[in-house]
């Protein structure tokens, strides 16, 4: 077993003081534990599960809902009382803000592996999680993460796994969507340069390539820019049919609304960093008309979507926006995988892990890893703004046929 023994009394003052590392002398420096763990039943071992995503900051949002997800498996998991190697055992989120920085995601990394947590779920961006990864590997903990860029599964470690389909699908899928369902002939592409960002346009323009387009300009920004006046009026005079854009939402929406300024007619199309009640917000009514895919099935076509919708809002008292799901199923997949090896020693449920131990999940009933730990069937589905909500327009894969697109066009 591969746990930390407390009495409830410890418990209790290790939340309220946010001293929570396994073993660790300095324990000031280690990661901050949810309080939640105070909630532990006398005589339960506490095996901690490390998180790790942008907590402060422009992508804030995005962690914060992913770890609501991973806070409500983890409290489900509890409920059910589990024993593993034939003791009881209560699990705690340990969460660390990595402020979407791969500098910080390696620091966050190396404290988890100096607390010896039993598994990792997270990090969310693909460019602290490829980084990060590794410190996880040569520690030999499992990381259960966001990250999208195909990078990340292609670096050969046995520890990383996904919770959503790669930019490899998600980019083919949208690549040929906009030349054979919206008919576009010439696009523009931009991207934020990060490794998610860049890696989703990148497969983009090998789809529309391969579709038939063309990409009749490429031009670049940066994570934290706003003011795309100089690159929208260079692209103004190629008349594009789409303008598509790998980032985030604090960028997707200043582009969504400059683009309508300057009376460039083209839809703005992006990958699920925009597919956000965010982006709305931010855009306004300039949100109207962009199309945007997300990995995986709508809410409501989830097997348990409708059922976790109404647990998630009673307990955050927030709607779903994007990930929590999947941080949901990353964190039960981790769980099932303990109980499978009756374990929570990493090398020994890693196996387990590897193989489908979970097939009562939220998103998925098949959460099956391949040999580079990408997930087998997540589908795309492709949405767009319409009168200030996201709409389905297409699913492909993932157990549903492919919708009605025409409203697209």
């Amino acid at each position: 077993m591969h746990f930390t023994r407390r009495s409830t009394l410890t418990l209790a003052v290790a939340a309220a003081l946010a001293l929570t590392a396994c073993g660790k002398k300095d324990e000031a420096a280690a990661p901050a534990a949810d309080a939640s763990a105070a909630t532990a039943a006398a005589g339960a071992t506490v095996v901690q599960i490390g998180f790790a995503a942008p907590l402060t900051g422009p992508q804030a949002h995005y962690g914060e809902e992913y770890k609501n997800g991973v806070t409500l498996a983890i409290e489900d998991a509890n409920a059910e009382k589990p024993v593993i190697g034939g003791q009881p055992v209560t699990f705690e989120l340990v969460a660390e803000d990595d402020q979407a920085d791969p500098k910080t995601a390696t620091q966050v990394a190396q404290k988890f592996v100096d607390s010896k947590v039993s598994g990792m779920v997270g990090h969310f961006n693909s460019g602290t999680s490829i980084p990060a990864s590794k410190i996880y590997a040569d520690a030999g903990i499992p990381m259960v993460a966001m990250a999208t860029a195909p990078a990340f599964t292609q670096q050969g470690y046995k520890t990383t796994f996904r919770s959503m389909t790669s930019d490899t699908q998600q980019g083919s899928v949208m690549g040929k969507f906009v030349v054979e369902k919206l008919g576009a002939k010439n696009i523009v592409i931009i991207d934020d340069r990060t490794a998610y960002g860049q890696g989703l346009a990148d497969e983009f323009e090998k789809a529309v390539q391969a579709a038939g387009g063309k990409v009749v300009k490429r031009e670049f920004t940066n994570d934290k820019a706003t003011d795309f006046a100089a690159i929208l009026t260079s692209i103004k005079g190629q008349n594009p049919d789409v303008v598509f854009f790998g980032g985030a939402d604090a960028q997707s929406a200043p582009m969504a609304k400059q683009m309508k300024r300057l009376s460039i007619k083209a839809p703005l199309v992006s990958g699920e960093m925009t597919k956000t009640p965010n982006f709305v917000k931010l855009a306004g009514k300039e949100a109207e008309g962009t199309i945007a895919s997300l990995a995986g099935l709508p809410l409501a076509d989830m097997p348990k979507g409708k059922d976790y919708e109404t647990r998630y809002k009673a307990r955050f008292q927030s709607d779903v926006a994007t990930y929590s799901p999947y941080g949901y199923d990353a964190a039960r997949a981790m769980i099932a995988a303990m109980k499978k090896a009756d374990s929570t020693e990493p090398a020994k449920y890693l196996p387990e892990l590897a193989k489908n131990a979970y097939t009562d999940g939220v998103t998925t009933s098949n959460w099956a890893y391949d040999d580079k730990g990408d997930l087998k069937d997540g589908g795309i589905t492709v949405y767009q703004v319409k009168n200030g909500d996201w709409v389905v327009l297409e699913t492909v894969g993932g157990g549903v046929k492919a919708g009605n697109a025409s409203a697209a066009q």
